[in-house]
């Protein structure tokens, strides 16, 4: 990106195939205006993001300070960019089937004396 300046990055669409493989407006996470700001506004914002990019307008600056926090964002490319960044910057969650191996004593009786299968456990005395 040798000649990196505001209008060369505007002219850009902005993807994200990894997070968004088949676009903004085919995920369901983004509403029409929004996926259209994004793929607009959204290599310009990177590259501010990143600090490629000085800011040199009062709405570059705008967006900064919306980005970082510091404002509540007015526009609607910002709010698609706060929420492009929420997406996909949530935390992992570990799968259904766990990390852990279960024991095997522990998945054939539990505490209160069933086995796995539901059959009641009765020890008799003589």
């Amino acid at each position: 990106m040798s000649n990196m300046n505001s209008e060369s990055l505007l002219k850009r669409l902005f993807s994200d195939p990894k997070n968004y493989p088949y676009g903004f407006s085919r995920s369901g996470d983004f509403s029409i205006s929004e996926s259209k700001a994004l793929s607009k506004y959204g290599c310009l914002f990177a590259a501010l993001v990143d600090g490629h990019l000085i800011p040199s307008s009062d709405e570059e600056k705008g967006f900064i300070d919306a980005a970082i926090g510091k404002k509540e964002p007015d526009t609607i490319a910002e709010r698609a960019w706060l929420k492009y960044q929420n997406r996909i910057n949530r935390p992992k969650y570990a799968s259904i089937n766990g990390t852990k191996k279960a024991s095997r004593d522990d998945s054939l009786n539990d505490d209160s004396g069933n086995d796995a299968d539901g059959d009641i456990d009765i020890e008799l005395d003589d």
